[in-house]
């Protein structure tokens, strides 16, 4: 079984949010795996175990998009138990909405090859807005559960 799991760095909680002109922003070098995505990565290791893990050809994984920093979203999965990570980057897709994120992460979905199962956290919780899943389920044209 191949699972692919989108991984995300935000903002720690912990850490001040300073308002710029632009309204709120925080120092990317103080983030972490989203929690909801923790739930998620969680979920695909133990479905991956009860196929018989890693020995068995079990593949969890770990999918991120963003600057340099979310690759520490990448090794935490990986710390979790992730087979292998990915992280998507490049300055043009920087500040992209949800539309071009969801583009650009439907194209290294196929780009690693056929899968058995995508999961998100129900949202980012950086931006909360959970569009991210379902424009990647449609681009993917695979079924989504919510």
């Amino acid at each position: 079984m191949k699972i692919i799991v989108l991984v995300k760095h935000v903002p720690d909680a912990q850490f001040d949010r300073h308002l710029n002109g632009e309204g709120y922003t925080t120092d990317r070098e103080e983030s972490i795996l989203s929690e909801l995505d923790e739930y998620a990565l969680e979920a695909a290791l133990q479905l991956a175990e009860a196929r018989g893990g890693a020995k068995a050809g079990n593949q969890v994984i770990a999918l991120s998009m963003g600057p340099s920093g979310a690759v520490n979203a990448v090794k935490k999965s990986l710390q979790m138990g992730a087979t292998e990570g990915v992280h998507l980057t490049d300055s043009a897709l920087a500040g992209s909405d949800a539309a071009a994120t969801s583009l650009a992460l439907a194209a290294a979905v196929r780009h690693l090859g056929a899968v058995d199962l995508v999961l998100t956290g129900m949202a980012s919780t950086d931006g909360e807005t959970s569009l991210v899943p379902a424009q990647l389920a449609e681009r993917l044209g695979l079924p989504q559960v919510t």
